[in-house]
């Protein structure tokens, strides 16, 4: 016999938690610590210099904290419209008007790279995108010679795919990489976005504030 369902048998509904996510004085902090680094080669050590291996980890903590928009868009926290909202507020910190000093290449560069992740995460919210990886890659390496903002579209198709469990890009990157094109800049940070996507694997399990 069938139990009656009362309000303890009621599905609850997805807690509108508190999530904190980028805000400008994260970015603030990070431009502070680039200053204090050095991005000159040190001829007799095979180290990198400490401004690279910053500039990395900055983009990757972007990466890491828009995906995290996207595990609660999943995970039925968010709705399509709100995720959105916060992707477009995330995205207006990191392409702000850049420093007009020596950190200026560098954070330009960042934020080539970041426009894939952005465009990424909105094509998979909008969904409709194609899943032939292998035809998008070739597509797009071939179409950013002529044509970037169509490959930017490519891109985020791919990552749009990387975003729902797809795996790319390590095997297209092993030819050319000592002189990567924009679209090889691109591929790089969907497989950055790879690593992201499974490390936030268990995120969301527990109540409480994501920073």
């Amino acid at each position: 016999m069938a139990k009656k369902k009362g309000k303890a048998g009621k599905e609850e509904e997805p807690l509108k938690l508190f999530y904190i996510f980028y805000n400008q004085e994260r970015w603030d902090n990070w431009i502070s610590t680039l200053r204090e680094c050095s991005f000159e080669v040190d001829p007799g050590s095979d180290e990198m210099p400490d401004g690279y291996t910053t500039l990395y980890n900055f983009s990757m903590d972007i990466t890491i904290e828009v995906l995290k928009i996207i595990r609660l868009y999943q995970n039925g926290r968010f709705s399509k419209d709100e995720s959105l909202e916060k992707l477009n507020a995330v995205e207006t910190i990191v392409m702000s008007d850049v420093p007009a000093d020596d950190l200026e290449e560098y954070i330009e560069s960042l934020q080539l790279s970041m426009l894939v992740l952005f465009a990424s995460c909105k094509r998979f919210l909008e969904g409709g995108y194609s899943t032939d990886m292998k035809s998008l890659i070739k597509e797009g390496k071939k179409t950013a010679e002529t044509d970037l903002e169509t490959a930017l579209g490519i891109a985020a198709d791919i990552g749009a795919n990387v975003i729902g469990g797809a795996s790319c890009c390590g095997k297209y990157l092993k030819e050319d990489l000592d002189q990567p094109g924009l679209f090889d800049e691109w591929l790089i940070e969907i497989e950055s976005m790879s690593e992201a996507m499974t490390s936030l694997k268990n995120f969301d399990e527990e109540a409480g504030e994501a920073s």
